[in-house]
């Protein structure tokens, strides 16, 4: 409730506020809804200046929708305060972004090709219509949403290639033209990739599924990973950061491998560091890729020096465990960074639970918790969900659904990613924020600006002050929704 010595000029900004959200509110869109045209922005700043404002609303009324801005008009209210602090500073961040698969690649090339430049541009551009991804993951080898499953070396059944005389990025090629056409779009975007699986006929079960990297392929396997870093750099890609398997512990799908904390702690301990090392490759190594309920995996290969020696960090997805999981694990080793770099929005989920949920813990959560990247998982598949192997993943979501008539779909996690990518590049500086009640936050600082999420999980709309430098600017935030306030450093 406001006090009574409100000026009328405050009086004015709460009505004007209100309006803007009921508007959002009252006018209800499907899931797929292109951006709608913003409403008038409020007359002239005061002094203090103003906050951009872009808003997202779990009924879909607002997707990424620019907002009237607001403005440090430092009233006096009984409003709760998110006050930000530049001043305290936590990690740099790296971006935010998807897997690239070859699944995504096998339908965005099916388009026509304007429409195709036109969706990477929306992707990956830094337009007023583009989101700005600036992380990108990639398989090494097939994913279990390609069409087939390959690896860079593949053999006929009983026989091997240890000096890796075949090996060959060709059934990647589609994949590696569309990462040039991304490269002109955002020449600093950071790619990490992980392999699903080796080579079968490095496995001890002879097969794409499960099985277990054979002590005696270790070596080879080191030097495979050698050679997919410089074959992509000879293509004008630089891979930024591997991890040796994504998720050792789940190998049931399709392909997959089994890789216990001991195994990936010898193989990065005695083969693929020395093998960076005796190569010159600077690509990072980060370790595990899988859930945040196990964070002894990862301390196990950091707690031995001479393994964690070629570590630069280790990346979770959040399919059990809890966020929080991520600064345990900092604070037992704050020297290494923490990454996380998967997370599914599924076929039947719900518009605004998913964007509830993953902008709580994938968005914010993995923030708060020192993640220098937040990651969905792919970026593009057909209404039927497809491509994807046999046995790989049938109810895995796309950030984009590309339709048949040469047009495209716009689902829940391009505005998970888009909320928060659009505005913080990489490099940025996660900052101090508070929160309170139903009230979550991240802040940034970049060179520039300061960018504040904040959503709103609650039933009922929240009034706040935003409060910079002894500054404030009233807000009020709808329902189940996020919002993203940009303003000046």
């Amino acid at each position: 409730m406001y006090k009574p010595q409100l000026t009328s000029l405050f009086k004015n900004l709460f009505l004007a506020s209100v309006a803007v959200i009921s508007f959002s509110c009252c006018s209800r869109g499907s899931v797929t809804d292109s951006v709608v045209d913003p409403p008038p922005t409020n007359p002239p700043a005061t002094s203090y200046g103003n906050a951009h404002f872009w808003l997202t609303t779990a009924d879909g009324s607002a997707k990424l929708q620019k907002q009237a801005d607001l403005s440090f008009t430092n009233p006096t209210n009984s409003f709760q305060n998110v006050e930000v602090d530049a001043a305290q500073t936590y990690q740099h961040i790296d971006g935010f972004g998807y897997t690239l698969t070859g699944g995504s690649v096998e339908v965005i090339n099916k388009m026509s090709a304007a429409k195709r430049d036109a969706l990477l541009q929306d992707l990956f551009g830094k337009g007023e219509n583009s989101i700005g991804i600036s992380n990108i993951r990639l398989s090494i080898g097939a994913s279990d949403l390609n069409s087939e499953v390959f690896s860079y070396d593949d053999m006929p059944a009983g026989e091997t290639d240890v000096n890796l005389t075949n090996f060959s990025l060709s059934k990647d090629q589609a994949l590696i033209d569309m990462l040039k056409k991304i490269l002109l779009i955002n020449p600093n975007i950071q790619f990490i990739a992980a392999p699903w699986s080796p080579p079968i006929w490095m496995k001890d079960n002879g097969s794409s599924i499960g099985g277990s990297l054979k002590p005696e392929y270790y070596g080879v396997y080191a030097q495979y990973f050698v050679k997919y870093i410089n074959a992509m750099k000879a293509e004008g890609i630089t891979i930024h950061g591997i991890t040796p398997q994504n998720e050792p512990l789940h190998p049931g799908n399709n392909p997959s491998l089994y890789m216990s904390a001991e195994q990936q702690r010898d193989f990065i301990k005695n083969n693929l560091g020395p093998e960076f090392q005796r190569a010159n490759i600077s690509t990072k190594i980060i370790i595990y890729d899988h859930n945040c309920d196990n964070i002894a995996y990862a301390t196990t290969i950091l707690s031995d020096p001479a393994a964690a020696a070629f570590v630069d960090g280790s990346a979770f997805h959040l399919y059990a465990g809890n966020i929080s999981a991520l600064s345990t694990l900092h604070n037992s080793f704050p020297n290494k960074n923490i990454y996380f770099t998967e997370q599914y929005t599924p076929s039947n989920g719900d518009f605004g639970g998913d964007l509830m949920w993953h902008m709580k813990n994938v968005i914010i959560g993995s923030m708060r918790n020192w993640s220098k990247n937040a990651m969905e998982w792919n970026i593009a598949n057909d209404a039927n969900f497809s491509p994807h192997t046999p046995g790989g993943c049938t109810t895995c979501k796309g950030a984009i659904t590309v339709n048949s008539n040469d047009t495209y779909d716009k689902n829940v996690a391009y505005y998970i990613i888009g909320q928060i990518s659009k505005f913080v590049p990489y490099n940025a500086v996660r900052i101090s924020s508070t929160q309170a009640g139903n009230i979550s936050t991240v802040a940034f600082s970049t060179p520039d600006k300061i960018v504040l999420l904040v959503l709103n999980e609650g039933n009922n709309n929240e009034n706040f002050n935003i409060k910079y430098k002894e500054n404030t600017a009233p807000a009020i935030l709808a329902a189940k929704s996020v919002a993203t306030y940009v303003f000046n450093k």
